[in-house]
């Protein structure tokens, strides 16, 4: 494998998965002390794009973000659509997802992996960037995400 195919070590974000997100996040936000983050949605296909394992899917997740200094804390809740998120909460149930960089040079950083086997899971844009999920838990035991905002 090579070394520093990011070009970045510095995680940005944990990603964990739950059955309910109303109720998760405000356990998290009760055991730190801060309120409950709002509760957003992924853009649907026709504006996000989303792809999982090579196909669009209609797959779309509820999201709440705690920031906390220099790393986030991100809960997924996933709908039934085909999805990283859902074939992992079925697979694996309830908890770690990913660890989150961010990247510049998206398609360069996801060729990249790709050749070092570590395929392309899902991909997706938002609203001022893009993310790609990476499958890396042979190697790495949790799945990468890479985060490229647009400048």
């Amino acid at each position: 494998m090579e070394k520093n195919i990011l070009g970045n070590n510095i995680i940005a974000q944990i990603g964990i998965l739950v059955h309910d997100i109303e109720k998760t996040a405000q356990v998290y936000a009760d055991f730190f002390g801060i309120d409950k983050p709002e509760i957003s949605m992924t853009d649907p296909l026709d504006k996000a794009g989303t792809e999982y394992k090579g196909e669009a899917t209609e797959a779309r997740a509820k999201l709440a973000f705690f920031d906390m200094g220099s790393l986030q804390l991100e809960l997924i809740e996933p709908d039934n659509h085909p999805s990283t998120w859902r074939e992992h909460l079925d697979k694996h149930g309830e908890g770690p997802h990913h660890i989150a960089f961010f990247v510049e040079g998206m398609q360069e950083k996801v060729a990249l992996l790709e050749s070092n086997s570590m395929p392309l899971m899902q991909k997706a844009e938002y609203t001022g960037g893009r993310y790609a999920y990476m499958d890396t838990f042979k190697d790495l035991k949790v799945m990468i995400e890479l985060l490229e905002n647009d400048k």
